[in-house]
């Protein structure tokens, strides 16, 4: 009875682990079909005879992006969206621009893990480990040093630097999902019940109120 209940216990650890990232690709490449009506777990596949060599190429991750907005910073994603050919791969990467001070809110990535590489300026990194600890991990980042973001953690990104700074992350998903703390917890539609909220922050309903107005 050991032997069996070893190898169930040790299918069930790496099962897990494989679980963590996209599935496997079953066939060489699996180019996005971005017009198909259909849905499926990701997205459908390009017949391979049509596929041509722009269904995996990008361009334009060498242009400054606009950063005069609230939060002086702009993402540029480069998913199956931009490359169609990065369907089924498991990757995708984001381009971050950011005037001084410009800051990348907390969020988090409920389907990956990011990896990230400062390429211009000083960029403060952290994110907040879970339950029981909530311990906050910071490093500030200059050009050409990486930090990593594990899967679902809350992280954020600011830049401390004097001039603009640039990053670049990659991510083991296709698809990582974003969730902005901020506009998920007061920007919902319908809203969070402003008592429920109240409550969760230890405030009066009016303060929530007021700042579910600026979502």
């Amino acid at each position: 009875m050991a032997a069996p209940l070893f190898f169930l216990t040790f299918l069930a650890i790496t099962c897990s682990v494989a679980w963590a990232s996209d599935p496997t690709p079953l066939q060489d490449f699996c180019v996005a079909d971005l017009n198909s009506p259909v849905k499926v777990n990701g997205l459908v596949c390009k017949d391979p005879k049509h596929v041509e060599p722009k269904d995996f190429f990008g361009s334009g991750l060498s242009v400054a992006a606009d950063v005069n907005n609230s939060a002086g910073s702009q993402a540029t994603p480069v998913g199956v969206a931009q490359i169609p050919g990065l369907n089924t791969l498991g990757i995708s990467l984001v381009r971050f621009d950011f005037a001084p001070h410009g800051i990348i809110a907390p969020h988090t990535h409920p389907r990956a893990t990011e990896i990230l590489t400062v390429l211009e300026g000083t960029v403060l990194a952290g994110f907040v480990t879970s339950i029981p600890d909530n311990r906050l991990i910071t490093k500030t980042l200059n050009k050409g040093d990486v930090f990593v973001f594990p899967v679902g953690l809350i992280h954020f990104l600011q830049n401390v630097g004097k001039g603009h700074a640039v990053g670049l992350a990659a991510l083991n998903s296709q698809n990582p999902g974003v969730i902005p703390i901020a506009n998920s917890v007061f920007g919902s539609h319908p809203d969070i019940p402003t008592d429920i909220l109240a409550k969760a922050f230890q405030t009066d309903a009016a303060i929530i109120a007021n700042i579910q107005a600026k979502f």
